[in-house]
């Protein structure tokens, strides 16, 4: 599956409404920043206002700090035309659609050699340059699997932490099972590494958390929805386009990081 096979493009009316891109934002921020791992010291915050659906100033304030996904709102805001937080915007970068079509090629490349080739050897960056040539774009996925350092590390048998780390903080799909407490029981897909290829597994189930104090990121999750997680949490509730688009988008980034980095492209079923 490509990007061209995902539809027409989607537009705010195949998200929610176009003041929301904050808030959707939060919800796919959240999770890693819970543990710290990128943006401002405001989980609790952060959680809250996401829960409340309380769009803003001060939840757009929040979002300008995550200093990894800022940029790539920028890129693709100026791509199409739109605002970092348009809810199109944000829905691109997280999950994809036939909107990355119009952000990648040269322009995101020049993007990638402003951001990064001053932390990168001169190995590394070429790696990036060779997968926007092939293809990549700038999802969320691109940046697990093409500027992390934990494909390196698999290379290196670093052995299952580096796989793990790259799993979780892609953002994946997956069916609701069961809710039990403020968790529920999801069947997802998996990364596979082959030694020398990043792929998916079939699909089996995980636990992942709904809420947390009584504030949730997705509302009114229920048996049978399908949803997308990021690390340990479930998200947001996908419609059948939005995880039509997941899936497109990260087998695309799969196969292009796969093709630049080996001697030849993985097949990635999504």
């Amino acid at each position: 599956m490509t990007l061209a096979d995902t539809g027409p493009d989607p537009g705010v009316g195949h998200l929610r409404r176009a003041d929301e891109g904050a808030v959707l934002f939060g919800r796919y921020a959240l999770p890693p920043n819970e543990k710290g791992y990128c943006g401002p010291d405001r989980a609790g915050e952060l959680l809250e206002r996401v829960h409340a659906h309380a769009s803003g100033r001060a939840l757009a304030e929040v979002a300008r700090g995550f200093e990894g996904a800022w940029p790539y709102l920028e890129h693709i805001g100026e791509c199409l035309g739109r605002a970092p937080l348009d809810a199109l915007t944000v829905h691109t970068y997280w999950l994809g659609g036939r909107a990355l079509a119009r952000c990648g090629g040269r322009r995101f490349a020049d993007s990638l050699e402003t951001r990064f080739k001053p932390r990168l050897t001169r190995t590394e960056f070429e790696r990036l340059s060779d997968a926007v040539a092939l293809g990549a774009t700038p999802h969320h996925s691109f940046h697990v699997f093409g500027v992390y350092p934990w494909v390196g590390l698999l290379r290196g048998g670093m052995g299952d932490t580096p796989l793990e780390v790259l799993d979780l903080c892609r953002i994946r799909w997956g069916r609701v099972d069961s809710i039990v407490g403020d968790s529920a029981v999801v069947t997802a897909r998996h990364l596979t590494w082959d030694g020398t290829h990043l792929g998916l597994d079939a699909p089996r189930a995980e636990t992942a958390r709904i809420r947390r104090d009584g504030h949730a990121l997705a509302r009114d999750v229920r048996p049978g929805d399908w949803v997308a997680l990021h690390w340990d949490w479930v998200c947001d509730r996908l419609t059948l386009a939005d995880l039509q688009d997941l899936r497109a988008s990260t087998a695309h980034e799969l196969m292009a990081v796969n093709a630049c980095r080996y001697a030849a492209p993985a097949a990635v079923l999504a």
